[in-house]
């Protein structure tokens, strides 16, 4: 009943546009300010393996918060709550600048995060709807990758001027987030007066995890995604260090131009999976997932920037191609047993499992003196055997499996 005074809002509307502004702000905040206090650690002399240490603590608040994130942004009005977070990144960027530990500072955007994410999405749906919702969430994704080019390499270039401007220069953006937050128009919460009990919350919560790794179809996404997405966070690290071992480059530019590379080619894998997969041939999307794993393989064996350049790009196209069909299998599959909200909410947390894990095997091999060249080969070859595996598993389960 309530809806019916804003669902059908116009894709230009105010609203629209304040939630598009404040995604940008807030992803070019968080991409800039990754590569800003990397290179804060670098100045400062921290060892190599506490690099990704800095995205653990961030991706361990995703998980300590999954349960409960959900519905806090289901009992206050979305646009509050995106304020809200955006308010919690904003100080811990803040913090960084005025000497706090990184790492804290970084904890509390990690938290700032968790409870960003399922509003924002949740608050397209209350804002338009039907078609316009479809292009609302291609609006958004846009911004985002938008925000993931310019803020990756926005905080490197930053970051070689001076560091401290970065970090500076992270803290404004979030500030503009928060801004752009209070344009949102008040929508009333969308299942408000729930129960804040700590077991009934994580009870719901963990019965969405079981139906979801119970059907056949989810676990196979939600397998596929987590490790995709695992394996890009640690890519993005194992750059950091590969770019001034392989190439001899010391800047903090260049791995964020690298990393830019990607990003371009998972739009143009995204857009090719579009056209050439469906639901029906889910499947299809599996050999772009072991090309993946052979190109990380050769990338990690070049010495010079153009063809790293051209990997990367590759990585990115197999990637976008592998990843979407995976996220739009378990969206429609969950909508219809679990909630499309909780089955985001579960993904989230299987993809930030998958980061912490690989993050710790990465940042342990360093630790331990592995070379960062044969790290790269190593890991390339271990995620196309992973994927190899769950096609040929996936096949195996075919009675149950699309």
């Amino acid at each position: 009943m309530g809806k019916s005074v804003h669902t059908n809002t116009s894709l230009w509307s105010k609203g629209m546009m304040a939630v598009t502004a404040a995604q940008f702000l807030s992803a070019f905040g968080d991409n800039a300010l990754l590569f800003a206090t990397l290179a804060l650690l670098k100045e400062q002399y921290y060892p190599d393996w506490s690099q990704p240490v800095l995205q653990m603590v961030f991706v361990g608040a995703y998980i300590v918060f999954a349960p409960f994130v959900g519905q806090v942004a289901d009992s206050f009005p979305k646009g509050r709550v995106m304020m809200f977070a955006n308010g919690l990144k904003l100080l811990g960027a803040a913090s960084i600048c005025f000497g706090v530990n990184p790492f804290i500072g970084y904890t509390l955007v990690g938290i700032g995060a968790a409870a960003y994410s399922p509003a924002k999405y949740g608050i397209l749906g209350e804002l338009t709807t039907g078609d316009k919702l479809v292009k609302a969430n291609g609006l958004m994704e846009s911004s985002t990758i938008a925000a993931i080019l310019l803020g990756s390499v926005a905080g490197g270039v930053l970051a070689d001027w001076h560091v401290l401007a970065a970090l500076g220069v992270c803290a404004l953006v979030y500030a503009g987030a928060v801004v752009a937050n209070l344009s949102i128009p008040r929508l009333p919460p969308a299942r408000p007066g729930q129960s804040w009990r700590f077991r009934p919350m994580t009870a719901s919560f963990f019965t969405a995890v079981r139906v979801l790794w119970r059907n056949g179809e989810t676990r196979f996404s939600l397998m596929g995604t987590s490790l995709f997405w695992g394996a890009g966070v640690t890519l993005r690290f194992l750059l950091v260090l590969w770019v001034p071992t392989a190439l001899g480059i010391t800047d903090n530019a260049t791995p964020t131009y690298l990393n830019a590379m990607v990003a371009v080619g998972i739009v143009a894998g995204a857009g090719a999976a579009a056209k050439l997969v469906t639901l029906q041939t889910v499947a299809r999307c599996m050999p772009a997932g072991i090309l993946i794993g052979i190109a990380v393989l050769f990338f990690a064996l070049q010495h010079a920037l153009l063809p790293a350049y051209a990997l990367l790009l590759l990585i990115g196209m197999f990637g976008g191609f592998f990843v979407v069909p995976l996220n739009a299998l378990l969206q429609e599959r969950g909508k219809n047993s679990v909630g499309a909200g909780n089955a985001i909410a579960v993904q989230n947390l299987g993809e930030n499992v998958a980061m912490l894990l690989m993050l710790g095997l990465y940042s342990l091999a360093v630790k331990v003196g592995v070379p960062v060249v044969a790290i790269g080969v190593g890991f390339g070859a271990l995620f196309a055997l992973a994927i190899a595996g769950l096609w040929i598993w996936q096949r195996r389960q075919k009675g149950s499996v699309v």
